[in-house]
């Protein structure tokens, strides 16, 4: 029963991690956008002589907005909807805003467009469509109770208090876009080399030596250069894991990966088969160049011990095909 559960509640646990970051990533991103934000639409209250009330809804939303967005999420069961509902507050609060200001142009198209680029950002089409709408109701709600006001001119002043948010917010989205981007492609690179890779031993495994030996008996129909494979199989291993335990034999399977990795080029692939058999493929060598390398790997499993079999004396047999033409 205990295995049952366990699996369910990493799952969960991985899922409100991923949730979190998400979270603590649009928790930055409001705070700047907020601060950069509240100096545009200050600008235009004053220009308008707006009413001291809004300037202390302006403060508040700057301010505190962004803290208590962050503390609904990480308090919430469900992180990742929480953080969402608090992107659609952001919109219809922009929205109320570009109506407080009177539509003054630069001001109002600078905080649609901040709007709705984060959302492009971090969510599907869909969503971005709710927002717009969200944002045009409030405005047009908000708008309606001020009796339409229009003032859509804009002056240097407000220009110039604009210039920040212009800047500032559009390089910091991305900046986050390009480290995403970085880290997924360091996770893909990740992923494609644990796919090409013998979890114990860390050689190569068989669906990448596979290829490699597509690759090569292709290259040797088209130019005749030669290549080798060898395939090595461990003696008794069965018997060594009876005897002294598998730990012990995943020791020796480690240990004879290192040898074969010592003994050959890095121009050479190694992979571990499956089970106890290994297989390496050795381009420009022929079957003398291979009998060398079969000999020196001999010799050093000659040497090999194991530390918790110290008795224990490894030996392999080795077969090695030279490609031929028609292979």
């Amino acid at each position: 029963m205990v295995e049952t559960h366990a699996l369910p509640s990493r799952e969960v646990a991985a899922e409100r991690a991923r949730a979190l970051r998400f979270v603590r990533r649009n928790h930055r991103m409001r705070t700047l956008g907020l601060a950069l934000g509240a100096v545009c639409v200050a600008s235009v209250l004053r220009l308008n002589a707006a009413a001291p009330g809004w300037w202390l809804v302006l403060v508040l939303h700057a301010l505190l907005w962004p803290q208590l967005a962050m503390l609904l999420a990480t308090r919430s069961s469900d992180p990742r909807r929480a953080e969402n509902r608090s992107l659609l507050l952001d919109s219809a609060l922009g929205g109320m805003w570009v109506a407080v200001m009177q539509f003054n142009l630069l001001p109002s198209v600078l905080l649609v467009t901040m709007l709705s680029a984060d959302k492009i950002g971090s969510r599907h089409s869909s969503f971005l469509v709710i927002n717009v709408a969200l944002l045009a109701a409030a405005c047009a709600l908000t708008s309606a109770a001020l009796g339409f006001p229009l003032r859509i001119e804009t002056p240097m002043p407000v220009v110039i208090a604009c210039v920040p948010f212009l800047i500032v917010y559009p390089l910091t989205i991305s900046g986050m876009m390009n480290a995403l981007a970085v880290r997924v492609t360091k996770q893909n690179r990740l992923l494609a080399e644990v796919g090409r890779t013998d979890g114990l031993t860390g050689l190569a495994n068989r669906r990448q030596c596979f290829a490699v030996a597509k690759d090569e008996l292709a290259r040797h129909a088209r130019s005749g250069r030669p290549a080798v494979l060898f395939v090595i199989d461990i003696d008794r291993f069965k018997e060594i894991n009876d005897r002294y335990g598998h730990p012990v034999g995943d020791d020796v399977l480690c240990g004879i990966a290192a040898v074969l990795r010592e003994c050959t080029r890095t121009i050479d692939t190694t992979a571990r088969y499956g089970g106890d058999e290994f297989v390496i493929v050795m381009p420009e060598t022929n079957l003398v160049g291979a009998e060398e390398v079969a000999r020196r790997i001999r010799k050093r499993l000659a040497e090999l011990t194991v530390s918790g079999a110290p008795d224990l004396h490894c030996t392999v047999s080795i077969g090695a095909a030279e490609a031929q033409r028609g292979m």
